[in-house]
C-alpha cells in the first residue's frame, strides 16, 4: 500500500493548565484550602507568603487566565531560547520594582477579621480506648491482643472483625500465637471499657452490654434485658403486643421497659473525639449578614494567606539582566526561574479567580433565595437548579456544581450546605411553581405534629398535602419521607 498524505480539520476542546488548576481549586472547601496552599509553597520555591503589606495585584492577567493558550517551559530549551531570553516583564520598570502578586479579601476584610474559625482539639475515640487499656492488669500477650482488638474497632464502636480473623492477624502480622478462646476473653475485658457498649459485635450485644453495666450499678433493668434477649426482633419491628403477651406486661410496665431501652446509645463510639462525623465542626466558606434588610456577603479568607513572588528569585533575574557574560548554564538557570515564577503567577491567579467565582455564585444564590436569607423560613425558598445560577452568572453548569460541592454558608439562622438551596419544582393547583424543599418542610411539620400513638400513614399524608394544594402522589411522599430519614408510620408509633 502506497504512503499518502492528507489534510484534515478537527475541532478539539483542550483545557489549559490554568483552567485545570482552577477547576481543582474550586472543589476545595475553605477548611482544606490552607493545606493545598502549603503543598504549592513546598513544591514551588518561587512562591512565598508575604510578611507585610504589598501593592494590590494587578488584574491585567485575569483575561489571560481564561484563555486556552498554553506555553511550554523546557528547562533544557532550544538554542533559540538560550539566545533570546526576554526577562523584561520580570525585572520591572525603571525603578527596578515590579508589582507584587498577592491575594486579599476584597469583600469587607475588616468584618472578616472578627470571624472565629473553630477547630477541634481533643482525644480521639481510639486514643480514649488505648488510655484505658494502659490501666488494665494484663499479661504482655493479652495486652498485644487487646491492642489488636482496639485497632479493629470501627469508628462507631463496633467490633466487626471475626474472632478467627483476629487470630490470623496476630499470627501473620505480629507472630503471636493465640486461639479464639483467649481472644474472646480479651474482648470481654475490652467490653468493660467506657463508653458502655463498646466492642460489641452487633446492636443487640451493644444494648445488652449497656444494660448489664446499669444492672451492676443497682438499676432494675431485668425486664429490659429479657426483651432484648428473647424478643429483639419484635422490638426492632415495634411489635409491642407480642412482647406484652410474652412477658405478661401491662401497658405501664411495657412503657417503662421500652423507655429504658430507647435511652441506650446504638453507636457508643459516635460521641467521642473526631469520630462523630455527624456533629463535626464545619468551617463556613461564606457569611451572610442581614444589615437592616440589606443582605451582605463576605468570603471566609482566613485560610488563604497573602501570596507573592519570591524576592530572591526576582533578584536573580535582575543580576542576570545586568550581567554581560551569559553562558549556557546561566541561561538554563534563568529558564528554570522563569518557569517557577510563571507557575507561581498561575497559582496566584487561580486563587484570585477562585475567590471571584465563589463570590459571584454565592451572590446569585443569595439574590435568588433572598426571602429565605431574610426570614429563615424554608417554605419561602424558590425552586432553583444549577442551570438557573449558571445562566445568571454566565458560568458553565459544571463550574457552578464545583462551587456548590462541599461548601457551607453561615447565616443568622444556622450554617447550611450550598446544595441545600437547590431543589426541583412542583406545581400547585393554581399552577404556581413551588420548591420541593417547601413541600418537604410541610411534610416534616405534619409528621412532627402527628399523634405518636397513631402516626399518619403515607396515604393520609398525601391527602393532607393535596388539601393544601400540592399535586403530589403517594410514592412521591414516600420518597420525600425517606430523603428526610423519617421511618414509616408503624416505626414512628410510640406507647
Amino acid at each position: 500500500m502506497a504512503l499518502s498524505q492528507s489534510l484534515q480539520q478537527k475541532l478539539l476542546q483542550k483545557l489549559s493548565p490554568q483552567q485545570i488548576q482552577l477547576m481543582k481549586l474550586l472543589q476545595v472547601p475553605t477548611a482544606n484550602l490552607e493545606e493545598r496552599i502549603k503543598e504549592e509553597l513546598e513544591e514551588n520555591p518561587a512562591l512565598e507568603v508575604s510578611e507585610e503589606a504589598h501593592d494590590e495585584y494587578d488584574n491585567e492577567t485575569k483575561d489571560e487566565f481564561d484563555s486556552s493558550e498554553e506555553e511550554d517551559f523546557d528547562v533544557d530549551g532550544s538554542e533559540d531560547e538560550y539566545d533570546n531570553i526576554d526577562i523584561s516583564e520580570y525585572v520591572g520598570d525603571e525603578d527596578g520594582e515590579i508589582a507584587d502578586y498577592k491575594l486579599r479579601d476584597d469583600n469587607y476584610p475588616e468584618m472578616d477579621d472578627k470571624k472565629v474559625v473553630p477547630y477541634r482539639i481533643e482525644t480521639s475515640f481510639h486514643e480514649h480506648l488505648l488510655n484505658q487499656l494502659g490501666m488494665m492488669k494484663m499479661t504482655d500477650n493479652e495486652r498485644k491482643i487487646a491492642e489488636q482488638i482496639v485497632g479493629s474497632i470501627d469508628d462507631d464502636g463496633y467490633l466487626r472483625r471475626e474472632t478467627a480473623a483476629i487470630v490470623d492477624d496476630l499470627a501473620f502480622r505480629q507472630n503471636i500465637e493465640t486461639n479464639e478462646q483467649e481472644v474472646e476473653k480479651v474482648i470481654r475485658m475490652v467490653q468493660q471499657f467506657d463508653p458502655p457498649g463498646v466492642c460489641a459485635r452487633d446492636l443487640q450485644e451493644c444494648l445488652l452490654l449497656q444494660l448489664a453495666r446499669q444492672q451492676r450499678e443497682g438499676k432494675n433493668v431485668d425486664r429490659a434485658i429479657d426483651v432484648l434477649t428473647d424478643y429483639f426482633d419484635e422490638f426492632t419491628k415495634k411489635h409491642y403486643d407480642k412482647i406484652q403477651r410474652g412477658l405478661n406486661l401491662d401497658d405501664e410496665g411495657l412503657k417503662d421497659v421500652i423507655g429504658q431501652i430507647i435511652k441506650l446509645t446504638p453507636k457508643p463510639g459516635g460521641n467521642h473525639g473526631d469520630i462523630n462525623k455527624a456533629e463535626s465542626y464545619v468551617v463556613p466558606d461564606f457569611f451572610v449578614f442581614n444589615n437592616g434588610g440589606k443582605l451582605e456577603l463576605t468570603l471566609n479568607s482566613k485560610n488563604a494567606p497573602d501570596l507573592r513572588i519570591s524576592e530572591g528569585y526576582r533578584d536573580m533575574l535582575r543580576e542576570y539582566d545586568k550581567g554581560s557574560k551569559k553562558d549556557k548554564r546561566q541561561k538554563e538557570a534563568v529558564l528554570f526561574i522563569k518557569q517557577k515564577i510563571d507557575a507561581a503567577k498561575w497559582f496566584i491567579d487561580a486563587i484570585k479567580q477562585r475567590q471571584h467565582t465563589l463570590s459571584s455564585v454565592m451572590e446569585t444564590i443569595m439574590s435568588y433565595q433572598r426571602d429565605f436569607f431574610l426570614t429563615g423560613d424554608e417554605t419561602t425558598m424558590r425552586p432553583m437548579i444549577l442551570k438557573d445560577i449558571a445562566e445568571r452568572t454566565g458560568l458553565d453548569i459544571s463550574t457552578v456544581s464545583r462551587v456548590a460541592n462541599s461548601k457551607f454558608v453561615q447565616t443568622e439562622f444556622g450554617t447550611y450546605r450550598l446544595k441545600f438551596f437547590f431543589s426541583e419544582s412542583l406545581s400547585t393547583d393554581s399552577g404556581e411553581e413551588v420548591s420541593t424543599r417547601e413541600v418537604k418542610k410541610i411534610l416534616s411539620d405534619l409528621i412532627e405534629g402527628e399523634s405518636k400513638k397513631k402516626p399518619l400513614s403515607d396515604e393520609k399524608l398525601t391527602e393532607l398535602l393535596q388539601e393544601k394544594g400540592y399535586n403530589i402522589a403517594r410514592r412521591t411522599v414516600a420518597k420525600y419521607r425517606e430523603q428526610l430519614n423519617i421511618p414509616v408510620a408503624r416505626l414512628r408509633k410510640e406507647l
